[in-house]
């Protein structure tokens, strides 16, 4: 029984941890995308 729930535990953190991550890389690509186009718009200004 009480490897059951550890067993649970740990596949319930590997999965907030892999989704954590996924929302950290997935926030860093949305601003590096941001930032090209700002930088584009910038140049197009000009």
């Amino acid at each position: 029984m009480q490897e059951t729930v550890f067993s649970v535990l740990s596949v319930t953190a590997v999965a907030l941890l892999v989704a954590v991550t996924g929302g950290i890389g997935y926030l860093t690509f949305a601003e590096w995308r941001d930032r090209r186009r700002q930088e584009r718009e910038k140049r197009e200004q000009r």
